[in-house]
């Protein structure tokens, strides 16, 4: 791929790539991957293809964090883990992207416990999940999917 090939995330976002998206809006999108830690693990994207998270416009970033949030209470509401943890890796897609993980306990966060076979219809379940909760709190206007 050339430096100046679209990361496989704007693919997704362009709609040449499935995703399976349960936010999307003028900046940011979000969906899950498809190697989930746990259920309802979400990748929080911008739509600019920016590779580093430092190089992401301050606007930019703040309208992930509010993303971020949000996204984070709908996967309390619709999965049983006590926390959301949150990583910013950087390393297998040159397009920033925070992972939102439902987690129990730090070892959750292990990327080793990825579901590379995760099924079509397991992360088609979370994702309407998340979709149910996120219109549970109101955000109608910005679920995906």
């Amino acid at each position: 791929m050339s430096d100046n090939a679209p990361s496989v995330f704007s693919r997704i976002i362009a709609g040449e790539l499935p995703g399976r998206f349960v936010w999307r809006d003028d900046d940011v999108v979000a969906f899950l991957t498809i190697a989930p830690i746990n259920p309802g693990h979400v990748l929080v994207v911008p739509v600019a293809e920016v590779d580093l998270w430092t190089d992401v416009a301050p606007s930019t970033w703040a309208r992930m964090a509010e993303v971020e949030a949000v996204i984070g209470r709908a996967l309390l509401a619709a999965f049983d883990q006590r926390r959301v943890g949150v990583i910013i890796a950087g390393l297998e897609v040159p397009h920033c992207h925070v992972h939102l993980i439902p987690i129990d306990d730090e070892a959750d966060l292990s990327f080793a416990r990825a579901d590379a076979h995760a099924t079509p219809e397991a992360l088609d379940a979370a994702a309407d999940r998340i979709r149910s909760a996120l219109r549970a709190d109101g955000h109608d206007a910005h679920v995906a999917g």
